[in-house]
C-alpha cells in the first residue's frame, strides 16, 4: 500500500453524537494509535524507496580500464565488478564462470570492448535475462569498429571519450537523481586526458615515421596515433590469433632487430610465449630497447596513469635509441 496525505488523514463526521463524545477520550487515543502506527508504516515505506534510491548501481565491466571509467564516472553511486582484471593473466584464455554470470544477471550496466575480443560476452548476456532495465554499452560500436579489426580498443585516443559519454548517459538515465553528479565527472574525466593528448602530439612531433616493431599490435592505435612505421604487422596477427608465424616473417623480424632497422620492440607481457621470449633476447642482444605494454590495467593506477607511464616509457626508449645515439 501506497501511504498518502489523503489516505493517511483521520476523517471525522461533521455531527458527533453524544456516544461519540463521551467516548472522545479513548478516540484520542485510538486516533494516536493508529496515527503513529500509520506514520512509522509511511517512514519505512519512505526509507525503503530512500535506500533503494541511494543504493549504488551495478555495473559490470568486461574489462578493468573500462570498469576504472565507470569508476570515475559514477564515484560512489555506482557498484563496478570487473570481469578481467589481473595483469599477470592472458586475456585470452579466459574462461567465464557462474559468478561472472551472477553478477550480469543483477547489472543495470554492461560495458565491454566488443570486436570479437571478448565475444563470451556476448553470449553470457544472451543467456542473462538481466533486470529489464539493464543498458549495454559496447566500446567497438561507440568508434565504428568490428570483427576483424584491431580489438585493442582502449589504446586508441578516441575510444575512452566516447565509452565515457556513454557511461555518463547511461548512469544518468538510470539515476537522474544524481544527473548532474555524473554529467560533472565527465567533464572531469575529459579533462584529465588532456596529458595524454598532450603526450602523444609530443611524441608526434619528435618520432612520426620511425621504425618500430612489435610482438602482437597491442599498441596498435597508439602507435599509429603517434604516426610511428608500425613493420612486421603479420608476424604480430600470427601471434595474436595464436597461430605460427611464417618462417619468412620470423626472419624479418629478426633482420630488423639484427640490422637495427627498428627503434623499439614493442611486447605484450601478457602474452610471452616462447617466440616472443625469443624475439626479446635477441632485441637485448642487439641493443634494441623494448617497452612492456599489457592488456589489462595495472593494480593501484588510474587508465590516465596507465597510459602516461606507457608513452613516458615509450619516449625514452625512442630517446635511447635515437639515431645520433647510434
Amino acid at each position: 500500500m501506497t501511504f498518502t496525505a489523503a489516505n493517511c488523514a483521520l476523517r471525522q463526521p461533521a455531527r458527533r453524537s453524544a456516544r461519540l463524545v463521551r467516548f472522545a477520550p479513548a478516540f484520542a487515543r485510538a486516533a494516536a494509535t493508529l496515527a503513529l502506527a500509520l506514520g512509522t508504516a509511511f517512514g519505512g515505506a519512505q526509507a525503503a524507496l530512500a535506500a533503494q534510491a541511494s543504493a549504488a548501481i551495478p555495473v559490470v565491466a568486461a574489462e578493468n580500464f573500462y570498469g576504472d571509467v565507470v569508476k570515475q564516472i559514477g564515484g560512489n553511486f555506482v557498484d563496478v565488478t570487473s570481469i578481467l582484471s589481473n595483469p599477470d593473466q592472458d586475456p585470452h584464455l579466459f574462461e567465464a564462470s557462474p559468478k561472472t554470470a551472477r553478477a550480469l544477471q543483477h547489472a543495470r550496466v554492461v560495458v565491454y570492448n566488443g570486436a570479437d575480443y571478448d565475444p563470451w560476452m556476448s553470449k553470457l548476456l544472451g543467456a542473462s535475462k538481466g533486470n529489464g532495465t539493464r543498458t549495454t554499452i559496447v566500446a567497438a560500436d561507440l568508434v565504428g569498429k568490428k570483427a576483424g579489426d584491431n580489438p585493442h580498443l582502449w589504446y586508441d585516443p578516441k575510444t575512452m571519450p566516447a565509452v565515457a559519454r556513454a557511461v555518463s548517459a547511461a548512469l544518468g538515465a538510470a539515476d537522474p537523481a544524481h544527473k548532474s553528479v555524473y554529467d560533472a565527472n565527465l567533464a572531469a574525466f575529459l579533462k584529465s586526458l588532456e596529458p595524454v593528448d598532450a603526450k602523444v602530439a609530443s611524441l608526434r612531433a619528435r618520432y612520426q615515421g620511425q621504425p618500430v616493431t612489435a610482438t602482437e599490435p597491442v599498441f596498435g592505435y597508439m602507435s599509429d596515433a603517434i604516426g610511428l612505421d608500425m613493420r612486421n604487422l603479420r608476424f604480430q596477427l600470427a601471434a595474436m590469433n595464436d597461430t605460427e608465424a611464417s618462417a619468412s616473417d620470423i626472419a624479418a623480424f629478426e633482420g630488423d632487430l639484427r640490422g637495427h632497422k627498428v627503434r623499439v620492440l614493442i611486447y605484450n607481457s601478457q602474452a610471452t610465449e616462447a617466440l616472443t621470449r625469443r624475439m626479446l633476447a635477441l632485441a637485448k642482444q642487439s641493443k634494441v630497447p623494448s617497452v612492456s605494454v599489457t592488456e589489462t590495467q595495472p593494480a593501484g593506477v588510474n587508465f590516465q596513469q596507465w597510459m602516461l607511464a606507457q608513452l613516458d616509457a615509450l619516449d625514452k626508449a625512442l630517446a635511447l635509441n635515437a639515431p645520433s645515439a647510434n
